[in-house]
């Protein structure tokens, strides 16, 4: 008879091993993807080398990404996403001062500054990872269109808010100085920013 702490008492549906160590490879991808961007850059990364660094086959990375480029871009994707998450503080203000801090937090690696300016290179350069590029540059961007939509609706910003260019204009002080480097990118100065660009969104 099966006792409260026997393997029979469990119930719940087992996982196949399969789809673990599936789950697990793909996430070693994408791991190693974005280490080895960081380390030497978008020209220097191959397959090959990813393969190796994350302990899988060169078929197995192809069977879920059909380029170098997408492969690059999701992990990209995913590694960003957690560096500079999507806030939910219930203001404007400390929606868009969380996420430009985290933003600015770049200048303090200069592995991270340097991949993502080569990245921005890249997408100049090549037609076939420019699209790639543009798809990640669309997700960052709905992050930002999603505060100020929610902005809107708690009436903390205007209704006829033209969403497209408030959103360049978040992102365009970050992109100037990395790739300018004319001033540092401070999460000091998150705030002050913030506040500058709402009171100009507001008309103040």
């Amino acid at each position: 008879m099966a006792t409260k702490d026997s393997p029979d008492h469990d119930s719940r549906p087992s996982r196949t091993g399969g789809r673990v160590r599936s789950q697990d490879a793909r996430q070693a991808v994408l791991d190693a993807t974005a280490e080895l961007l960081e380390e030497g850059g978008y020209g220097a990364l191959t397959i090959e080398g990813v393969a190796r660094h994350a302990n899988v086959a060169k078929s197995t990375v192809y069977r879920w990404w059909k380029s170098k480029g997408a492969l690059v871009m999701d992990a990209y994707t995913h590694t960003v996403a957690a560096r500079v998450p999507e806030p939910d503080t219930g203001t404007v203000a400390g929606d868009l001062t969380s996420f430009i801090t985290d933003l600015y937090r770049i200048g303090a690696y200069p592995l991270r500054s340097k991949a993502l300016r080569g990245l921005m290179a890249e997408a100049q350069l090549d037609p076939a990872f420019a699209e790639p590029f543009r798809q990640w540059v669309h997700s960052r961007r709905t992050v930002v269109t999603t505060m100020l939509t929610n902005a809107i609706e708690r009436g903390e910003l205007p209704a006829d808010l033209d969403l497209e260019h408030a959103t360049d204009l978040v992102f365009g002080p970050f992109w100037y100085r990395l790739l300018v480097g004319h001033a540092p990118l401070d999460p000091t100065q998150a705030s002050d920013h913030a506040m500058r660009l709402l009171n100009g969104l507001r008309g103040i």
